[in-house]
């Protein structure tokens, strides 16, 4: 059996993840969880050479680093205002996480219940509406499930397409959501409405699971293919070099 046909469902995950930088060039890469991360940096190692990783915090890499190792050559350091000068002219694309998430992509990690007496308190908007209003984002979601991918998120800290459509052309002209990525599978929301759509099932992962997962319909065009598996050097790249301690199966667990 070949290295790649082994691949767990975590690294069946950090390939989707890198595969939302396909294509962005010299842009910094902000990713948050341990597979978007570990995708992020995997991307730059192989098909997204000019991507700009960090060590997770404010260093620019020269390489990519292992999951949770100190920086070796330092390209650059990034204060925060240099930061939000990258977001507010378009030249990041950010991984978020989302605690809700709607079927136009607006998100919630503010709250969850009621807004004049929540049940949760959660992180606050943060910098989500910046991030979605500002520069293309993408999400990375560990656990698929209808807490999670609801009819109607109950705080909007991140922008869908259906706000942003409503705020206009001034707040909508930047505003690009590009993927979703979960233990289930791949969406996007390459549809006419901006409604999610599903792109690919992870292997061993029936369509029928991922709709019964999801708290709203989904938009699924003809026969759903599998998310690719990593290739060889893919998967020597994740278990040998980024990820040797296996943080990834904490995550998304086989």
């Amino acid at each position: 059996m070949s290295t790649a046909s082994a691949a767990t469902r975590a690294e069946i995950c950090v390939v989707a993840c890198a595969e939302a930088w396909r294509g962005d060039g010299e842009v910094l890469a902000a990713a948050m969880g341990t597979c978007s991360v570990l995708g992020a940096r995997l991307a730059r190692h192989t098909f997204e050479p000019g991507l700009l990783t960090t060590d997770g915090g404010a260093l620019l890499t020269a390489e990519p680093v292992a999951l949770g190792a100190p920086a070796d050559a330092v390209e650059g350091w990034l204060p925060f205002r240099e930061h939000l000068w990258l977001v507010q002219n378009g030249r990041r694309h950010v991984m978020m996480g989302a605690s809700q998430i709607d079927r136009h992509g607006n998100t919630n990690i503010s709250a969850i219940g009621e807004w004049a007496r929540p049940k949760s308190q959660l992180l606050g908007v943060r910098g989500a509406p910046g991030n979605t209003i500002g520069n293309p984002t993408s999400y990375w979601i560990p656990r698929h499930s209808t807490r999670v991918f609801v009819p109607e998120v109950d705080m909007v800290s991140g922008v869908g397409f259906d706000r942003a459509a409503g705020l206009g052309p001034r707040a909508s002209r930047f505003h690009g959501l590009r993927r979703v990525v979960t233990d289930l599978g791949v969406f996007d929301f390459g549809t006419p409405d901006g409604s999610m759509r599903l792109v690919s099932v992870h292997p061993g992962v029936e369509v029928e699971r991922v709709v019964a997962a999801t708290g709203f319909e989904l938009v699924i065009e003809g026969e759903v293919p599998e998310t690719r598996q990593p290739t060889e050097e893919e998967s020597r790249l994740i278990r040998e070099v980024l990820d040797p301690k296996a943080l990834r199966d904490q995550e998304v667990r086989a």
